[in-house]
Order: structure tokens, then C-alpha cells, then sequence
């Protein structure tokens, strides 16, 4: 079973229910950080308070922090992989980007 106390220290859970973790610092790519399940190795930087997996969460599935729904997941992510506008899709305002094309793309 999961335990919250075992995260690592440079990690926020916000509320138990969250199924992500907020970087209380930057966190470079190669980074070992410890999860409930284990640890893992940061494929990519995590910028200061931008969220991470805290486990597998599958597409389609909805993200939460501070115990609310947040957006939905476009495309699955690993634990301890970065969530943020690349992939996921705000549930409550338009999330905008930018694409190769350099012109900007609203994602309902």
C-alpha cells in the first residue's frame, strides 16, 4: 500500500486524494526522486511548482490537485513524469500552446 510519507522532501502532496506532486524546488532530468511505490528517475526537468505524476495515470483520466479536478490527461504518463499544458488539457479554461508552427491552438 501507498504511503505519502515516504515522497520525497523536494515533492508537496496537497491533498491525499491528488494523483499529482508539485516540485518545491527545480528538478533536473536524471533526478532520482523518491515516490510511494519507489523511486524513480525524472526523464525530463520539473520546474519549480509544476506538477508530476505521482503514479501511472492512464489518458482520458482527470488530473486533481488540492483534491480538485484540474484537466484531463490527452495523452498517459509514467510516475514521475511531468504534467503540464503538453499534455494535459484544462477542464475549466482553454489551455493554449504553441505548435511548431508557431501559431496558437486552443485545446477545449
Amino acid at each position: 500500500m501507498s504511503n505519502p510519507q515516504s515522497i520525497d522532501a523536494r515533492l508537496v502532496l496537497l491533498s491525499p486524494g491528488d494523483n499529482c506532486l508539485i516540485a518545491c524546488t527545480r528538478l533536473a532530468a536524471g533526478t532520482s526522486v523518491q515516490l510511494e511505490d519507489g523511486a524513480v528517475t525524472l526523464p525530463k526537468e520539473i520546474g519549480l511548482g509544476h506538477k508530476l505524476a505521482r503514479h501511472a495515470i492512464a489518458a482520458g483520466e482527470k488530473v486533481l490537485k488540492y483534491g480538485a479536478v484540474i484537466g484531463s490527461l490527452r495523452l498517459a504518463v509514467e510516475a514521475g513524469e511531468h504534467i503540464h499544458t503538453h499534455n494535459l488539457d484544462s477542464d475549466y479554461t482553454p489551455t493554449y500552446t504553441l505548435d511548431e508552427g508557431k501559431t496558437f491552438v486552443g485545446h477545449a
